[in-house]
């Protein structure tokens, strides 16, 4: 006798059903519940009052900046950040900040449910996040891709520290956008995303590189304009009703020196001839940050295919990265997306998820270690630095990689599929104008294919 193969009915209709739901709606889901397991990883500080004890929430692994930052921009005294004291953070975090300070004054408890309040907006940006990602690796052939921005175990560490999923999300929406053609809400989104945390103007510069390859100059001056316009409008009541206020994150950018995880830091401490010079750390970070621009600028200009959007905007991101001279734990929010999108391939990716997490747990111990009485529960510089140094080469075999698919694109798991750039909008299948043909000593001088 065979064997039925037959479904019965309401299980059939079920499987027929979960085929039928879009990747967007088991990705939101698995966002929230990546969402759900950061607000868990914080529950010593939270619900076991760590927070409270220096010493503690380090060794807990649990701290955030979240919870501090409401005596400290003194929220708690009911003034309005800008207007009532100055904010080290950009007016879309610092607006955001008001919105719920207004909601939790008064409240027992309150710095808990600034804590609460906040990390609510941020799950829901999460969430928003990783739809948006998904939209454009489903372009690219794999909507699945998105997953990683929803549970990599370095986003469940670092996505409650700071505010950087609002910006994530507001970056991520910039690219649906462009990769529909909607020009003028890329920038509209982008300047949103700036005012917010400083990192995404970034991204103008691949947008400009692969412009100025296929000459769709008119697609990027809108995004441009759109940026420019929102920035200001967004900014410009804080100029000029609270400019003292405003103009903190400015100056306490430029004047802050090398921060906790920057390569920088470790050329301090080391005290190495040149790059340890305190002094000379500006000028050091930006003209390291300039030549690797530079580099992806000739790359861009010189590949023999067009390079997608998401391969440049992995490159100068983590280029920038690199070179900061602040380099804190939940950066890794900011390049996950652009990394996944990049190059999808899950063993880079692994080994760099793992030392960022290496990195996590290494930040805490080391704030311990250097606390008088406590080097025993912590560690020191060396095992410290190992981790410096583990996101560094993680990252740089990343870009290799991704630098290796530009030259022969063969090898890039997007354009394997038979397709071009279908994140990038204009760029997909455009034509080239403008390329730099170099030519190998003693090699052919026919120009190489510029097309895909």
């Amino acid at each position: 006798m065979s064997r039925s193969t037959h479904v019965p009915g309401p299980v059939s209709r079920l499987l027929t059903l979960a085929r039928e739901v879009p990747p967007t709606v088991p990705l939101g889901v698995l966002a929230a519940c990546g969402a759900v397991l950061a607000y868990l990883w914080k529950a010593p500080c939270r619900f076991g009052g760590a927070w409270n004890d220096g010493t503690q929430q380090f060794l807990n692994f649990c701290y955030t900046d979240i919870y501090p930052l409401w005596w400290n921009e003194k929220l708690d005294q009911g003034l309005a950040p800008y207007f009532g004291h100055p904010v080290e953070y950009p007016v879309g975090i610092g607006s955001l900040m008001w919105v719920i300070q207004r909601l939790v004054f008064g409240l027992n408890e309150p710095g808990v449910w600034f804590y609460d309040l906040t990390v609510l907006v941020m799950a829901v940006s999460l969430v928003v996040g990783v739809v948006l990602m998904a939209s454009l690796s489903r372009l690219q052939g794999r909507p699945w891709d998105a997953a990683w921005y929803a549970v990599a175990p370095a986003v469940i560490l670092a996505a409650f520290i700071n505010w950087d999923l609002l910006c994530g999300a507001l970056s991520l929406g910039a690219f649906v956008a462009w990769s529909r053609r909607n020009h003028v809400l890329t920038g509209v989104l982008l300047g949103l995303a700036v005012a917010t945390k400083f990192y995404p103007l970034v991204f103008f510069g691949p947008l400009f590189l692969l412009a100025l390859r296929t000459r769709r100059f008119p697609a990027f001056l809108s995004a441009v304009a759109g940026a420019v316009v929102t920035w200001v409008v967004v900014n410009l009541p804080f100029i000029v009703l609270a400019f003292d206020g405003w103009k903190r994150f400015y100056v306490f950018s430029s004047e802050r020196g090398a921060d906790w995880g920057s390569i920088w830091y470790f050329f301090q401490m080391k005290q190495w001839p040149l790059l340890g010079d305190p002094a000379r750390l500006d000028i050091l970070g930006i003209a390291s940050f300039g030549v690797l621009c530079l580099a992806i600028a000739l790359l861009t200009l010189t590949a023999p295919v067009r390079p997608r959007l998401m391969q440049l905007s992995f490159l100068v991101l983590a280029a920038f990265m690199v070179t900061n001279k602040v380099w804190s734990p939940q950066y890794v929010l900011w390049l996950v997306p652009f990394a996944v999108l990049a190059r999808p391939n899950w063993k880079p990716l692994m080994f760099w998820q793992l030392a960022e997490v290496w990195y996590f747990f290494a930040i805490w111990l080391y704030l311990v270690g250097i606390q008088p009485g406590n080097e025993a529960l912590g560690i020191g510089d060396f095992t410290y630095f190992t981790a410096v140094w583990g996101r560094v080469i993680t990252i740089a075999v990343m870009a290799a990689f991704v630098v290796r698919d530009m030259l022969r694109p063969e090898h890039d798991l997007i354009r394997a599929q038979g397709l071009d750039d279908p994140a990038g909008g204009v760029f997909d299948r455009a034509e080239d104008h403008v390329v730099l043909r170099l030519t190998r000593p003693g090699g052919p001088k026919e120009p190489l294919p510029n097309s895909v």
